[in-house]
């Protein structure tokens, strides 16, 4: 089997499908998305087909050692979500041809079905308790939502900030119950300082973690926050291969992973990713909003690892894929078809194929008008 072409196609609201086609009629799936970058990473995928045409697509981490090393210029999130995206359909291709699931190919299955969460939200303390509320009656048993119920980056800092974050955290638990696991997203966009007082606040109502309290380009300050809270830090999805996760482990940063299988590597990578975690006792709960080629990616992992901890559910793939993904009681049971185990129902989703890009939000203080992060 060779690899013949290919083929990539924005898909709303905000992924990068790709297609590898094969002389033998196989064609593979991935997800190399980078939000607000797909185009980017469109072109950095056409560049890597030179090398791929003609070559055999199951020689999976040969191709991975050979894009990744012969780019000279390693890493970054382009570069590496481009990758990311066709080692996915390479593992596709390499199941697909075999007809077993990745996970299979990667050991055989640790687990039967996979633990969910969803994002939850709400612009008071009320309707985030009543959307906690509704998700705990659908059946999840964890969920996460932004600081404040909402994106930090739309709030300022204050001590009235902080008041109204804990109280709706606390609306939230109320409402869920204790058996249901809360965790609670700072995206990176409070400041350090202001990351310690809240993390503190909410230790009471013990958050499952506490997702990216600062950005993650600074290590010491991350681990600081850790070594001050038994509050689970959780940190990843801005971080890319196995060496943007080891300084996160060395110095104690994080106990818990959150690599994205359409930006770290892929699913190979979050595979060594995950065995770096396990010996310091680190947990892995991938990153994914994205759509549902990136979920199927993240499924195969999460199969196929001991320390796996919760995934972040995406699209499950409703109007994308011939059979979505189900959850039900908070899991999605093990898919067993070929490769991703995903096909896509291309007639159902032409009206959503798209040539805009998406774009991430620009913010500004309200007050002078300085960035402010999203």
């Amino acid at each position: 089997m060779k690899i013949t072409r290919l083929e990539t196609f924005l898909v709303k609201p905000r992924s990068l499908f790709l297609k590898i086609h094969t002389d033998e009629g196989l064609v593979g799936l991935g997800e190399p998305s980078l939000e607000g970058r797909a185009l980017t990473c469109a072109q950095a995928v056409a560049e890597l087909e030179p090398y791929l045409l003609g070559q055999d697509p199951t020689r999976v981490v040969h191709h991975w050692q050979a894009m990744y090393r012969h780019a000279f210029y390693r890493g970054g999130p382009v570069l590496t979500s481009a990758l990311s995206g066709v080692v996915q359909a390479l593992w596709d291709l390499a199941g697909k041809a075999v007809g077993l699931p990745v996970f299979r190919l990667l050991g055989g299955p640790l687990r039967d079905r996979i633990r969910m969460y969803r994002g939850v939200g709400g612009r008071t303390p009320e309707e985030a308790a009543a959307n906690a509320r509704a998700c705990a009656a659908e059946g999840y048993t964890a969920m996460k939502t932004g600081i404040a119920g909402g994106r930090p980056a739309r709030i300022i800092e204050s001590p009235a900030f902080v008041d109204r974050a804990v109280d709706t955290f606390a609306a939230m638990r109320e409402a869920a119950g204790k058996e249901v696991d809360i965790a609670v997203d700072f995206h990176g966009a409070i400041s350090p300082q202001t990351a310690g007082l809240l993390i503190k606040a909410l230790e009471p109502y013990q958050p499952l973690f506490i997702e990216e309290p600062v950005q993650c380009q600074n290590v010491d300050v991350l681990a600081d926050l850790a070594r001050k809270t038994h509050i689970p830090i959780a940190t990843g999805e801005r971080l890319f291969t196995k060496w943007g996760f080891r300084d996160v482990l060395e110095r104690r940063a994080a106990s818990i992973l959150q690599p994205d299988i359409s930006h770290a590597g892929g699913i190979f990578e979050g595979l060594l990713i995950a065995g770096m975690a396990e010996a310091y006792y680190a947990g892995i709960a991938p990153h994914c909003p994205l759509g549902c080629i990136a979920l199927a990616s993240c499924i195969q992992l999460d199969a196929s690892i001991p320390n796996f901890l919760i995934q972040e559910q995406g699209s499950l793939g409703v109007g994308y894929l011939k059979q979505p993904f189900v959850v039900q009681n908070g899991f999605i049971e093990l898919p067993q078809g070929p490769g991703l185990g995903i096909e896509l129902d291309e007639e159902a989703f032409q009206h959503q194929i798209t040539t805009d890009d998406w774009k991430n939000p620009q913010l500004f203080h309200p007050d002078d008008g300085s960035v402010v992060d999203w």
